[in-house]
């Protein structure tokens, strides 16, 4: 049994307009610390940013501008704090405690990943699916049902009938779609809206990449501080959480669909 949703869906927005903030400090510094917390609804939105990076309040609205028009926005900017700070003086370490898990994914939630994009390919508003066994449930606004009816025939396909959808209709925030982000390999932090030296970012993109090349359930846990993870240095496991990120575009992108 799995949920995914796709990039339209408000929650979705809110991790993408902070994973694109955090593509903006990497471009402003070359390892910035930053965290970004997103919430946007009904014509408004609160953006609440902590970090290293010279940012602007213009750039962070031209952000959120590009991805939800019209949007009257309140954006708050403020250092990180000097602890935090100053845990990354001697090097790379881990910016966070935490417990992390990593499962290799299964042909349902694989299955459940192809028809959400499959869908979003020709419907990129606001989507939910479900997959359950042989019970597969769709939920997109902004398309007909019957035309969907047509693809996906033995589905149930919005069962409230037509509707719009998108952040008139509902709030969105960060972090708040661990599960699709993340099937089964969900712990305790979410993915958007760090940076790299964040263990809720590398070690779960580390875990769960582990987890696809072993075939074998990960668990990892660490504290804030720690030069090494796994058998790793630290900061090894942050460059294969960059490649990784680089690989498929930058954090905005990643926010798109989380893992899988």
């Amino acid at each position: 049994m799995i949920e995914k949703v796709n990039p339209s869906h408000p929650d979705k927005v809110a991790d993408r307009i902070a994973g694109a903030i955090v593509d903006l400090a990497y471009k402003k510094q070359e390892n910035p610390k930053i965290a970004v917390e997103v919430l946007i609804g009904h014509g408004y939105g609160h953006v609440v940013i902590e970090t290293s990076a010279p940012l602007e309040k213009e750039d962070v609205a031209f952000i959120v501008e590009r991805m939800t028009p019209g949007l009257r926005v309140f954006i708050q900017i403020v250092p990180q704090d000097v602890h935090l700070a100053n845990n990354q003086s001697k090097g790379m370490r881990c910016g966070d405690n935490g417990i992390f898990k990593g499962l290799p994914l299964t042909e349902e939630q694989k299955a459940l990943s192809k028809i959400a994009r499959e869908i979003y390919t020709s419907n990129p508003t606001d989507g939910k699916y479900i997959l359950d066994e042989a019970r597969l449930i769709i939920c997109q606004s902004n398309a007909k049902t019957t035309d969907l009816k047509n693809t996906y025939p033995n589905a149930e396909i919005n069962p409230l009938g037509d509707w719009t959808g998108g952040i008139d209709v509902d709030s969105g925030a960060t972090n708040r779609k661990l599960g699709s982000d993340m099937a089964e390999s969900v712990t305790g932090g979410g993915l958007h809206g760090k940076d790299l030296s964040k263990a809720d970012v590398s070690v779960n993109i580390y875990a769960f990449l582990k987890a696809q090349k072993t075939g074998k359930p990960v668990e990892i846990c660490c504290a804030i501080g720690d030069d090494r993870i796994d058998g790793r240095p630290y900061a090894e496991i942050v460059e294969i959480a960059r490649k990784y990120i680089q690989t498929i575009g930058g954090f905005e992108k990643f926010a798109e669909w989380g893992l899988f």
